[in-house]
């Protein structure tokens, strides 16, 4: 995966969110037969181009079509062929026992926004009733992480006080309806630089910083559930 890749498809922070990329390869099985997926909260089909550059059929959506923002960046690489974009809720997906693959990439915190905690619960059963038997459900989420972050964040970011950041004790709870479920958490610093030069520094910080500091510490969660 060459550089403008990984940053089309990660979109920001790449040093820490594209180690999600390995994971998720690692115990998604992706590489079998051409699968059909659906990437949730796709703005700018990131995860869509990732899916389809591996050579699967995709459904980029977000709550309205996201073909505006997301279908020059396909275009961009040849892979419109392999994608279609649709409107879809996270909380209402139109599917029932089809789909191989669904994925999302930080979106739990603004749809959970202000507190509403129990759409969390909500999506994860909508993902999980959309799979087919076998399906994997992969992503990626920012995590409530350490009393710092939780203060920087309503200090100095302008949705940080209204952001439902999951808990690390949430993460297995929401996931009990998967058969199988492998998760990591990674990054700590990374959440504080301002913009992506700083950000790609402390990522490169947090290659060694991260190993040292309690799970429930970090800031991004990354998970890989079978139905």
């Amino acid at each position: 995966m060459t550089p403008n890749q990984l940053k089309d498809i990660i979109e920001w922070d790449i040093v820490n969110w594209s180690k999600a990329i390995p994971f998720w390869e690692r115990y998604g099985n992706l590489d079998r037969k051409k699968l059909k997926c659906l990437e949730l909260g796709g703005r700018k089909g990131g995860l869509s181009l990732w899916l389809a550059l591996k050579g699967h059929e995709v459904i980029c959506s977000d709550l309205d079509s996201p073909e505006t923002d997301a279908k020059p960046k396909h275009e961009k690489y040849n892979v419109t062929n392999s994608v279609i974009y649709q409107s879809i809720s996270a909380t209402d997906i139109p599917y029932k026992n089809e789909l191989d693959v669904v994925t999302f990439k930080s979106i739990l915190g603004g749809i959970c926004r202000n507190g509403n905690d129990k759409l969390k619960q909500e999506i994860i059963n909508e993902i999980h009733k959309s799979l087919k038997p076998g399906g994997k459900f992969i992503f990626s989420e920012n995590l409530k992480s350490s009393l710092l972050h939780q203060f920087f964040r309503k200090k100095f970011t302008n949705w940080g006080t209204q952001w439902n950041y999951l808990d690390y004790s949430e993460i297995e709870p929401l996931m009990s309806n998967f058969i199988k479920f492998n998760y990591t958490t990674i990054g700590f610093w990374g959440a504080f630089g301002r913009n992506e030069k700083q950000r790609n520094l402390l990522g490169k910080i947090d290659n060694w910083f991260e190993k040292i500091v309690p799970n429930k510490m970090h800031y991004i969660v990354i998970g890989v559930a079978e139905k």
